[in-house]
């Protein structure tokens, strides 16, 4: 049962909603344009308009939610080795890094990380703690341009999970997401520009 949850969160991420919708509203040139070529929520709205971009956002958001809160439901009933969690609860994370409905070249994950934290609620608070990260460096602490704040939000989150989160699943199953997220950032097409770091009094 596990191995099959593991397969529909893995299936679920791999299908890539800025694609699908950018598609349908006739834009899916533009994509392939854009500066990074990544299928993910930000160029949706950029290269789609609003409505494609909200369309995508949705997309991106449910299809780790839903697994995920399916997941979490049957784990109250049932018992299971936590690394089979923690990989289940990454898969929709792996599945759009790496879809097998495109030939393995995905996307960044972000919004889908976001997903999948959002299916372990009422578990609140690792979706609030990597929240607050990208909110702190984009706003107190302005880290640009936008790999290296990605970097930095993760980082740090995956430390603070590590010293206050009790659920090993849940830390090691965000390991596995932040690892993917870099590693897809580090394989972007995007030109890897000098990091900076301003302050918000500045």
């Amino acid at each position: 049962m596990a191995l099959l949850f593991a397969f529909w969160g893995y299936l679920s991420g791999s299908v890539l909603y800025a694609r699908v919708f950018m598609r349908l509203f006739g834009r899916e040139a533009e994509l392939s344009q854009s500066k990074d070529g990544n299928p993910g929520t930000a160029n949706a709205f950029q290269y789609g308009g609003f409505w494609c971009g909200l369309l995508t956002l949705i997309g991106d958001l449910m299809k780790g939610a839903v697994p995920v809160h399916f997941f979490m439901r049957w784990l109250a009933e049932t018992a299971l080795p936590w690394i089979w969690a923690a990989v289940i609860l990454a898969a929709p994370v792996i599945g759009h890094a790496f879809p097998v409905f495109y030939q393995f070249k995905g996307g960044k994950a972000i919004a889908v990380t976001f997903g999948c934290l959002l299916g372990l609620l009422p578990l609140w608070q690792p979706f609030m703690i990597l929240a607050v990260f990208f909110i702190v460096f984009s706003v107190a602490v302005r880290v640009t341009p936008h790999f290296y704040r990605t970097i930095a939000a993760y980082l740090c989150a995956c430390i603070y999970l590590l010293f206050y989160c009790p659920q090993p699943a849940v830390v090691m199953g965000f390991l596995i997401m932040a690892c993917v997220v870099c590693l897809r950032l580090y394989m972007s097409q995007e030109e890897k520009e000098r990091m900076r770091i301003q302050l918000w009094m500045h």
